[in-house]
């Protein structure tokens, strides 16, 4: 395993001569390698090192606060509240949200596509430490700027549709929440590129009927979910990369609560395949 920094992750050209008013805010602001720190922790989560890619964000966040540079941190403490949200670090993570919506807002991003993306991952983060109420005003304001701001088609819609159906469920708002699942799954169950993300949300909805219906009267369409998930997860077109793994870690405990567990040790094993791999 590499270490975290490299020379060259933390030098980065410098123009000397570049005709910069020196009182400018311009002049004082040393900007990091947004790039090429992106392209390291994604290496680090290709391969599942959270450890390294915990280091690596954080070390980076520290040099955009130094060299004044807003915009670079906000993309790092945007990467990071996720980051800390999926190592269940909570105090960690919904500081990186507080941060995040902060530059956001001093960045002048609130009302456009990048800002509601940090209000969506807010939202998620105050959701997965058990503050749904406070993340749902947070994914209204992302809803409306994604439905606005993007194609139909996006497939960041998908992802704003099952994070906002979980926060409902929790809420208990089923019928809403019904609804955002059905939306996702209508831009994603008839796309083989996206067999993936429409498991998640076919198992995300298997959860919905539970909460609402119970074990009993929602078997047989808990049952069906979970079908049409497996047999999403089994095809042919799946590329088996590092996100198909992160789609197996995520689908795999559901499979195996509901007692399908030889789909759950099935999904954790290519997981680990394609971590060792690459």
């Amino acid at each position: 395993m590499s270490s975290f920094l490299e020379k060259e992750d933390y030098t980065e050209p410098r123009c000397l001569i570049c005709d910069i008013d020196p009182s400018s805010e311009q002049a004082h602001v040393q900007a990091v390698p947004v790039g090429r720190i992106l392209e390291k922790l994604d290496a680090f989560l290709d391969r599942n090192d959270t450890e390294n890619a915990k280091r690596h964000l954080l070390y980076w966040i520290e040099e955009a606060k130094a060299g004044h540079d807003a915009r670079g941190q906000f993309t790092l403490t945007n990467e990071w509240m996720g980051l800390a949200r999926k190592l269940a670090l909570r105090d960690e993570a919904i500081k990186a949200a507080e941060d995040t919506l902060a530059l956001a807002k001093q960045l002048g991003l609130t009302e456009n596509v990048t800002g509601a993306t940090a209000l969506l991952n807010a939202g998620t983060v105050y959701k997965a430490f058990g503050d749904a109420a406070k993340g749902l005003p947070l994914f209204e304001k992302a809803k409306a700027i994604y439905e606005a701001g993007l194609a139909p088609n996006d497939e960041r819609l998908p992802g704003l549709y099952n994070n906002m159906g979980l926060l409902l469920t929790d809420l208990g708002r089923y019928d809403e929440a019904k609804a955002m699942y059905d939306k996702a799954l209508t831009l994603t169950k008839n796309d083989p590129r996206r067999a993936g993300d429409a498991a998640i949300t076919l198992l995300n909805e298997a959860n919905r009927i539970e909460a609402q219906k119970g074990l009993v009267d929602g078997n047989d369409a808990i049952l069906d979910c979970l079908d049409q998930a497996q047999a999403l997860l089994d095809s042919d077109t799946l590329p088996h990369d590092s996100y198909y793994a992160f789609v197996c870690e995520k689908c795999a405990p559901t499979f195996g609560y509901y007692g399908y567990f030889a789909v759950h040790d099935a999904l954790l094993s290519r997981a680990r395949s394609i971590y060792e791999g690459a």
